[in-house]
């Protein structure tokens, strides 16, 4: 039996928590192991070499869902080299769009997790790594603003109302309900400004 280089290791650990950022944002914590390792194409009894538990992975998987997804939203406002309202409108376009509500694995982790995270008890390092990826996210709403300087208003009220209206519209996804959830939650932050 050939031992993996510690380089290949890294990589199978790197592929490991990717996966599970995705899986886990797609169909929750719940995912076993097997299923898992399958879906990163590695064996069922590498995933003990590489955490210590499932909740280590948990855990893990969480802070990459959030850096992964705030190196994308960095990039975006780069692209508006200081176009703030520009900026916005693209990003709560992006975020209440049919395609995010069907692309989970990809998707905002704020919606993806917040239940499973609610659930996995308040010691958890996933909660306080959440909870910090909660707060980031609302500062960087809030610092995405009009051109005349307005800060952008309230980040906090504007991410509860991206992130329920994503939540209900997964949640009723298939019904006329659903675009009518992201259509008054996308009207009601670019009316507001």
């Amino acid at each position: 039996m050939s031992r993996v280089s510690q380089a290949q290791a890294e990589e199978n650990r790197r592929r490991v928590v990717d996966t599970a950022s995705r899986l886990f944002r797609e169909q929750g914590t719940h995912v076993s192991v097997a299923d898992l390792m399958k879906a990163a194409g590695l064996t069922h009894g590498g995933f003990y070499k590489q955490f210590a538990s499932k909740e280590a992975l948990v855990d893990e998987a969480t802070a990459h869902a959030f850096d992964e997804r705030a190196r994308r939203y960095a990039v975006e406002l780069q692209r508006y080299d200081g176009r703030r309202d520009a900026a916005q409108r693209t990003l709560i376009d992006a975020y209440l769009s049919v395609e995010h509500r069907d692309d989970a694995a990809d998707g905002c982790p704020v919606a993806a997790l917040a239940v499973d995270v609610a659930r996995g008890g308040e010691d958890r390092e996933a909660r306080r790594v959440y909870t910090q990826g909660v707060v980031d996210f609302a500062a960087f709403l809030a610092s995405v603003g009009d051109e005349e300087g307005d800060a952008g208003g309230d980040g906090t009220a504007r991410l509860c109302t991206l992130f329920g209206a994503l939540v209900l519209s997964r949640a009723t996804k298939g019904s006329p309900l659903s675009e009518e959830i992201l259509a008054a939650a996308h009207a009601a932050l670019t009316e507001a400004g």
